[in-house]
């Protein structure tokens, strides 16, 4: 079963796991009080959102090939409640994005493609298909 194949919730679920014991992947101070985009009106609850967002990320990735900030702000965007005026769709925070993909850059997950955005490393197309596996036998 591919990486496509597995069900999202559980295959980023588990690699949130796998990703909590890499050193290089650590949030930043500022990550406990900031909003992941402007059409949220709080940051989030969870205490390990950071690591969901870098499991989603490495999976987008794998998934659409080489991926630029822009594209992954688009896709963790949202719509902005304006009051009485009709919403308007708004991008993700890029500071975020561009943090965690630093981050998996130096643990070697994912590698800058010139003038195309990132694409994930052997590394980290073996970490997700193992997990993959894993979840298929864990469903089985």
């Amino acid at each position: 079963m591919s990486v496509r194949e597995t069900p999202t919730q559980a295959l980023i679920r588990q690699t949130c796991e796998e990703l909590k014991k890499i050193k290089e992947l650590t949030p930043p101070e500022w990550s406990h009080f900031v909003k992941t985009g402007v059409h949220k009106e709080r940051p989030p609850e969870q205490p390990d959102w950071w690591y969901m967002r870098a499991a989603s990320i490495l999976r987008r990735i794998y998934i659409d090939g080489p991926v630029g900030i822009s594209r992954l702000r688009t896709y963790y965007g949202g719509r902005q409640n304006r009051g009485q005026a009709p919403e308007h769709a708004r991008r993700g925070g890029g500071k975020i994005i561009r943090t965690i993909l630093q981050q998996m850059e130096q643990a070697g997950l994912v590698t800058k493609v010139e003038r195309s955005g990132r694409k994930v490393t052997r590394k980290g197309a073996a970490m997700l298909e193992k997990i993959a596996e894993s979840v298929r036998a864990g469903r089985q």
